[in-house]
């Protein structure tokens, strides 16, 4: 993987490059979990409010995915991405600037610049290295996950104390990383030739079943795995198990990094095959039910399990929009398949969480999770098959 692609930089470079960008889809987002305590110790938030931290910017997704497919199409994906990324370091180190309004205003602009991002990745792919979108589909997936697991590993026993126990220099440092590949994108690499000439459409077919079935199974797999890492210390508090939160927080995110490994070998076997898809569905909500039923070190076992079957079903679903479309057609597959998926990665969890307050039992708020992942499982069967 040494060649160029026309006039595109190198694979390898791509690859970086992807992967740099990759990380910074979730990193500002989990970090909010861990800290979710103090702040809402230090703020007074309820539950919905502190879940929301998580949940919020998936929702600014949903807002966000159509404007981030059009600004795909009038300025390029290399310059959509680079642009988002600057934005994403400064709102989410915004975050820890005030009190509780701009906190959650910063949140959701947070998500608004995480809305550009995500479909500038695919996109990229098809224009600089069409001949490897499986393989650079998992490259950025592994950088998505990867930050997943720093943000929420290492921000208590790391991060915290190099910030002296305050949670807003904590944000800071998580959030000015994410300038370096936003630098490097725009002194690197040049915008491709095909940003000026493809005239595909960048509206999503919302007519088109496929769309509104990519989003509600992505929408599964997000409302597991953000879900339960928003309200994990909720529920473990409420069992008086706060002392597991770190290790419950590693077992659920972890497994993420063994998931993006796992896909490099089987995403080209799995990518459009139902039964792979119903089969760590089922497993992601059955071992979610064992964590929410059996409290202790049993039930926070099953926390492995369900975050690896959360990673790999997400990473089957994010490759499949690269694969079924080019150039602006990707941004808008995947922009329709993003957003309507973040409406429910944040409508679903912030049931639960109303719920959970209302009945004052912590655990509930998993259970809505539980059955909106098992109700749409039949949407597995028929998705289009990707040729071998």
């Amino acid at each position: 993987m040494t060649q160029r692609d026309h006039e595109g930089p190198s694979v390898w470079l791509v690859m970086i490059l992807l992967w740099g960008s990759g990380l910074y889809l979730r990193l500002t987002v989990m970090v909010a979990p861990p800290l979710a305590p103090v702040i809402a110790n230090d703020l007074g938030l309820g539950q919905a409010a502190t879940g929301s931290l998580t949940t919020l910017p998936i929702l600014m997704l949903a807002v966000a995915a159509i404007a981030a497919s059009y600004t795909i199409s009038r300025i390029g994906a290399r310059n959509t991405l680079a642009g988002a990324l600057v934005l994403i370091a400064f709102t989410s180190a915004l975050r820890g600037a005030g009190e509780i309004p701009l906190l959650f205003a910063a949140t959701a602009a947070m998500g608004i610049a995480i809305a550009a991002v995500q479909p500038a990745l695919p996109t990229l792919l098809t224009q600089w290295c069409p001949q490897r979108i499986a393989f650079g589909t998992a490259v950025y997936m592994n950088g998505m996950l990867m930050g997943e697991v720093l943000g929420s590993t290492l921000t208590i026993p790391v991060m915290l104390p190099l910030a002296g126990g305050d949670w807003r220099l904590a944000l800071l440092y998580w959030s000015a990383p994410a300038l370096i590949p936003a630098l490097a994108l725009m002194t690197l690499v040049r915008s491709p030739a095909t940003d000026h000439e493809d005239t595909g459409s960048w509206m999503p077919e919302w007519r088109r079943p496929l769309v509104w079935r990519l989003g509600a199974l992505l929408g599964a797999s997000g409302s597991l795995f953000f879900g339960t890492n928003a309200y994990l210390g909720s529920v473990l508090t409420g069992r008086g198990e706060t002392e597991l939160l770190a290790a419950g927080l590693i077992l659920l995110n972890g497994t993420q990094l063994l998931a993006s490994l796992l896909m490099f070998w089987l995403a080209s076997r799995w990518t459009g095959r139902p039964t792979p898809l119903i089969t760590l569905m089922i497993g992601g909500v059955g071992f979610l039910t064992i964590f929410v039923l059996v409290p202790g070190v049993p039930g926070l076992l099953a926390l492995a399990p369900a975050g690896l079957a959360a990673g790999m079903t997400l990473i089957l679903m994010v490759g499949l929009p690269p694969l079924y479309t080019r150039g602006n057609a990707t941004a808008a597959l995947a922009a329709g398949m993003f957003g309507i998926g973040a409406v429910i990665n944040f409508v679903v969890p912030l049931g639960g969480g109303f719920i959970a307050d209302r009945m004052g039992v912590p655990g509930m708020a998993i259970i809505p999770i539980l059955i909106y992942s098992a109700l749409v499982l039949p949407l597995a069967r028929g998705l289009p098959r990707v040729p071998a």
